[in-house]
C-alpha cells in the first residue's frame, strides 16, 4: 500500500533530491525576472512601496524625485491618514488635466511588508519570493494580482504626462509564470 504522506525526514530529502533547474532554464528565468524588475522597480510601481510612510513623485516627467506633496503618509491601513485619504484627490479614473491626480478604485501605499523603493534586482526578487513580505502570496498569486489587480494595471495606463511602466499586465503575468516554471532565479546583485 502506497503511503498517502511523506514523513519529515523524507519530504526533506524528497526537497533535497530535486533537480536543479538546467542552466537554459536558469538563464530564461533570470532573463524574465530582468524584464518583470523593469517594471517592479519603473516610478509606476516602485513610487507607492517606499519604507518610510510617504509615496514619491519620480519618473521622467517629474525632473528630480520628490516625497508626494500635501504630507501624504501611509495611515495606519495604507489609504493615508485621517482627514486626508487617498481617495480624497485619487478618484475612480484619471484626471482629464495634465498631470492631474492619477485614478485608480482603490487607491493606497502598497502594503508596508512589500517595500522594495530603490532596493536593488536581488532584493527585489528575494522579497517577492518570500511570503512573509509579498502579502502571503504564492509565485502564481503574485502573477494573477499583478494581471488582475485594477490599481497594479494603473501603472500601463497612468495618464496624460506619465510613463506608463514597461509591456503590459498581461505581459508581465506571463514573464512571472515563466519566471516561477525556471525556479525563480534571482540575479547575483
Amino acid at each position: 500500500m502506497m503511503r498517502r504522506h511523506l514523513s519529515a525526514i523524507g519530504l526533506a530529502a524528497a526537497v533535497f533530491f530535486l533537480p536543479a533547474a538546467s542552466a537554459g532554464a536558469q538563464d530564461a528565468g533570470l532573463e524574465a525576472w530582468e524584464k518583470i524588475y523593469g517594471v517592479f522597480s519603473h516610478p509606476r510601481c516602485a513610487n507607492c512601496h517606499v519604507e518610510d510612510e510617504r509615496p514619491r513623485w519620480s519618473g521622467a516627467h517629474y525632473g528630480a524625485t520628490r516625497v508626494h506633496g500635501m504630507n501624504v503618509r501611509r495611515g495606519p491601513d495604507g489609504f493615508g491618514n485621517a482627514g486626508m485619504r487617498c481617495f480624497t484627490c485619487h478618484q475612480q479614473d484619471n484626471a482629464a488635466q495634465l498631470h492631474g491626480p492619477p485614478g485608480a478604485h482603490g487607491w493606497h501605499l502598497a502594503p508596508a511588508e512589500m517595500v522594495w523603493w530603490q532596493k536593488s534586482s536581488r532584493e527585489i526578487c528575494e522579497q517577492v519570493k518570500d511570503p512573509a513580505r509579498n502579502g502571503n502570496r504564492t509565485l502564481e498569486e503574485i502573477a494573477t494580482h499583478v494581471r488582475d489587480d485594477g490599481l497594479v494595471a494603473w501603472g500601463w495606463a497612468p495618464g496624460k504626462g506619465r510613463e506608463p511602466a514597461p509591456g503590459s499586465a498581461e505581459e508581465t503575468y506571463l514573464l512571472l509564470q515563466q519566471w516561477a516554471a525556471a525556479g525563480a532565479p534571482c540575479p547575483a546583485k
